[in-house]
């Protein structure tokens, strides 16, 4: 038996895709979660061999959420199952080595077959967008500036930001302003959009 953890915030989704699940004979939800900052104390008391994970959730996203499951639970396999079908997300992923990536619209009966491939061992991406991350532009950005930018795009100003990161502020503004430079975007919003249109953040 597969036992799995689902990451997923909508209500909806979530029952049905733990519906769809429970059909199959060999994969049980051990656990299911709406909220990023839930998946790794879910996971540490459910144990599962697969972690199913949405990307975009409330709390810390499913691919850092993914990052913390191989530093506490290395025996849990990840699969992204998300709508964001960006190649800079696939990359992130990889980055955070989750063992599979796969989109919501995809045929039911793959996200089973998924589940199995993962808890086997095997790379399991979606085709078309592994074709699309071979093509995408590599992020020009540092981890320091991705983190920077992603803090900026929740909304957090430079003070914030830098008390956050253990920074100054002046130095958070420097880190901003060569965002900018480096994506060739007209200001901050510019270079958050494109940075979130190509999955960087």
């Amino acid at each position: 038996m597969i036992r799995i953890l689902l990451a997923e915030d909508m209500n909806m989704v979530r029952g049905a895709l733990v519906a769809l699940l429970e059909l199959e004979p060999d994969i049980e939800v051990a656990a299911e979660v709406e909220s990023g900052d839930d998946i790794l104390p879910a996971a540490l008391k459910a144990r599962p061999d697969v972690a199913v994970l949405d990307i975009d959730l409330p709390g810390i996203d499913g691919i850092t959420a993914a990052a913390a499951l191989r530093r506490e639970l290395p025996q849990c396999r990840v699969l992204i199952l998300t709508s964001l079908g960006r190649p800079g997300n696939l990359r992130r992923a990889m980055d955070a080595h989750v063992s599979g990536f796969i989109l919501k619209d995809a045929p039911p009966d793959r996200l089973a077959a998924a589940i199995r491939g993962v808890a086997a061992g095997q790379r399991v991406v979606d085709p078309q967008l592994a074709i699309a991350a071979w093509d995408a532009v590599e992020n020009p950005l540092t981890s320091r500036e991705v983190e920077v930018l992603r803090l900026a795009a929740g909304g957090a100003e430079a003070v914030e930001i830098a008390a956050r990161l253990f920074l100054s502020p002046g130095t958070v503004r420097n880190y901003l302003t060569a965002i900018v430079a480096k994506l060739n975007a007209r200001n901050r919003v510019d270079a958050i959009r494109m940075a979130q249109e190509s999955g960087w953040v």
